[in-house]
């Protein structure tokens, strides 16, 4: 008699182990429906290491130097690296290169924040979806909303056009990816499969309609890279000349996009065929696939996957931790996290001595 899977179980291609220590870096992804935040680094030349830690329906991340922020159903929660914990961590001493500890929480509401992004004067983005705008996560106020499409002439939390992603341009936020123009109470659900566009924020410009599903925008290497969930595909869009080439086709809901050197990896999610929303959807495959595939960008050939067996059927967020291939992290769920100290200057436990 065979025996039951542990959770979190997932294969995944001989040579990704090696592709995650040439790249030095950790793969994080969100997986709302499991409620996790998963770390996937390199476990010697051929094992992987999964590292989940609970959050309450975690989706949008933002990775920029030290810090990691994370959406979650009512909060954004802020997260520091004290690289100089990690070698005394008490429960595991020397086996981490980095640990994550909480350092903010805001409590924002249940606004069904999206994809998150830090600039550069350290303002923290947000794709607020349930009031249809962007947003700066704030000390002051749940939030302070910044940009709304120029057909939403209320702030309200309806759920306008499902406003999903954000991708920045030269270190500035510019184009926005959404399910639909709207102006009614979740008004983009009447034709989710063609109504999707991407909208440039400063002209207010549609420089592209008619999609399907658009999610995860990335600015690459001088080219706007998208999925289109519904049709399980990894578009290229030139926002001037608006040609647009498709650079790969997957067996599943695409959802989730990073990028490392060469490399864009691409999150998968099984359709949920229970929800209305997505039991008309022809996704080549089936649906029934999730994991991370990954894509060599300059000949948008696969080389390398991860797929799930148990416990995570969907990924809402991909996003690479770089220089680090062995990061820890700490919820603020846990007491854990508040028994170390870090200072510019200073690292210990309080069990510890300071040096």
């Amino acid at each position: 008699m065979s025996q039951p899977l542990p959770p979190f179980s997932c294969t995944f291609s001989p040579n990704v182990p090696e592709l995650l220590r040439e790249l030095n870096c950790t793969i994080a992804l969100t997986t709302h429906q499991a409620g996790k935040l998963i770390f996937l680094s390199p476990n010697g030349p051929e094992q992987l290491m999964q590292l989940p830690r609970d959050f309450d329906l975690p989706m949008g991340l933002a990775v920029a130097d030290r810090r990691l922020a994370l959406a979650t159903a009512t909060e954004v929660v802020v997260l520091a690296d004290a690289s100089g914990l990690a070698p005394n961590y008490p429960p595991n001493p020397g086996k981490y290169d980095a640990l994550y500890l909480p350092r903010a929480v805001y409590f924002t509401g249940p606004v069904d924040i999206h994809d998150l992004h830090w600039d550069q004067g350290g303002d923290l983005w947000a794709v607020n979806t349930r009031f249809s705008c962007l947003s700066k996560i704030d000390a002051h106020y749940s939030f302070r909303p910044v940009w709304s499409p120029s057909f939403v002439r209320e702030l309200v939390p309806l759920d306008y056009c499902h406003l999903n992603g954000l991708a920045f341009r030269d270190g500035r936020p510019l184009y926005v990816s959404m399910l639909g123009a709207s102006n009614e109470e979740e008004g983009w659900r009447k034709n989710i499969y063609k109504g999707g566009l991407l909208m440039d924020i400063e002209t207010n410009e549609v420089i592209l309609d008619g999609l399907s599903m658009p999610h995860s925008p990335r600015w690459i290497d001088g080219a706007l890279y998208v999925l289109l969930s519904a049709r399980g595909q990894l578009i290229r869009l030139d926002p001037g000349t608006k040609q647009v080439d498709v650079i790969a086709q997957f067996p599943s809901f695409v959802r989730g996009l990073a990028n490392r050197g060469d490399y864009l990896f691409v999150g998968l999610s099984r359709i949920r065929h229970r929800a209305s929303i997505f039991r008309e959807l022809q996704v080549a495959g089936g649906g029934e696939t999730c994991g991370i595939e990954i894509v060599h960008l300059p000949t948008g050939r696969p080389v390398g996957q991860i797929r799930y067996r148990n416990s995570v059927e969907e990924i809402y967020d991909l996003q690479i931790i770089p220089d680090r291939l062995r990061p820890g992290i700490l919820n603020h769920r846990t007491e854990t996290h508040r028994s170390g100290w870090n200072t510019p200057d200073l690292d210990y436990w309080t069990a510890a001595r300071p040096q």
